[in-house]
């Protein structure tokens, strides 16, 4: 994706919410977190979703609590074309019953993102991995591809991999685009 591995990557101890808030996330058309979620209440004093980052305590960052809440999302500027929420449950309407997308989801979209990638329950590391990369390789090879269909490409890939139980609908099946499709 053309991504500068220094600037633009925040693996381990870069993983941090102040790291998320001083970055201008306006300039990427792609903005993906790949960690884990949380439901308000699931952890005492926690009461909104929110991602889990780097451990503040272990990564010095004096700024949060470790985890990214609906609030710090809907304070973000974005300017993207997807942004995506690969951690369990990220679509799923928080167990209401009556909601298509979670409020952290909605979040995003109010934050200025035009289209998700969400999971609607919890998913196996290596199997979103490999769906989300080659969703983007799939785009990059192809670029008028459309979300939409890079993403149905990427299941039929992974659904037909080889010497793996990926043909299963619990490991292609969580993930849903929500907005726009097209691009």
């Amino acid at each position: 994706m053309g991504a500068d591995l220094q600037r633009d990557l925040f693996l381990h101890t870069r993983a941090t919410v102040c790291n998320v808030k001083a970055t201008d996330l306006s300039q990427y058309r792609i903005v993906a977190f790949a960690t884990h979620s949380l439901a308000a209440g699931e952890i005492v004093g926690l009461d909104e979703p929110a991602l889990a980052m780097s451990n503040p305590a272990l990564v010095n960052d004096t700024c949060s609590n470790g985890f990214l809440s609906l609030d710090d999302v809907l304070a973000l500027k974005l300017n993207a074309d997807w942004v995506v929420l690969s951690a369990c449950d990220t679509g799923s309407s928080n167990g209401m019953g009556n909601e298509a997308i979670s409020g952290l989801g909605r979040a995003f979209f109010y934050a200025g993102a035009r289209s998700l990638l969400v999971s609607n329950w919890a998913v196996e590391t290596v199997s979103a991995r490999l769906l989300t990369t080659r969703l983007f390789r799939a785009q990059a090879l192809h670029p008028g591809m459309t979300r939409a269909e890079a993403l149905r490409q990427s299941m039929l890939n992974l659904m037909n991999m080889p010497g793996t139980d990926y043909g299963h609908p619990a490991f292609w099946a969580a993930f849903s685009l929500v907005g726009d499709g097209a691009n």
